[in-house]
């Protein structure tokens, strides 16, 4: 595997209220993510000879195989988050941040193809490597501020935290 250079990430996504057209969009790629697992998992059992009993390990067997995991590692300093996320694989145009007060999503879908030819057999592999994190901050954080790279399949990302609200002091008359 060739080192990937620094590499700026899309900007990252904030919002202060979840519009409705985000949160449809949200449940189409969760309805979309659940059907592939689905599917998946049915071929599965009826590659195992369609024996009942095994759900929940072709199931787990589907989820593993299609949707992988984002291992994360958070840090914090007095003045910001760093969240430092392992992505092997995915360039920074396959991947999507987003943070919406104290929630990160880290999402990406990454698709490559394979092909051999040998005499008159042609061999042909795909895979489709997606992935999906959400996580809820320790600490509300400013979106419009944040920084992310990407370096040798780590993606890091700075999250300045929003200064705590001032406290007026109450006059008495």
């Amino acid at each position: 595997m060739t080192p990937q250079a620094v590499t700026a990430v899309q900007p990252v996504k904030t919002s202060t209220s979840i519009a409705k057209t985000e949160s449809e969009q949200l449940m189409d790629r969760m309805e979309k993510l659940y059907d592939s697992i689905a599917r998946r998992a049915f071929e599965i059992f009826e590659g195992n000879g369609r024996w009942d009993g095994h759900d929940l390990a072709d199931w787990l067997q589907a989820e593993s195989e299609v949707l992988h995991p984002v291992h994360l590692e958070i840090s914090e300093t007095n003045d910001a988050l760093t969240v430092k996320a392992e992505v092997p694989g995915f360039t920074a145009n396959e991947l999507d941040i987003e943070v919406d007060g104290t929630v990160l999503r880290i999402s990406g879908k990454h698709e490559s193809k394979e092909e051999g030819k040998k005499g008159k057999t042609v061999y042909c592999e795909r895979c489709a490597n997606e992935i999906f994190r959400s996580v809820t901050l320790p600490g509300a954080v400013d979106g419009s501020k944040a920084k992310a790279t990407l370096k040798d399949g780590v993606l890091n990302i700075e999250l300045p935290k929003t200064s705590p609200a001032k406290g007026v002091p109450v006059e008495s008359r």
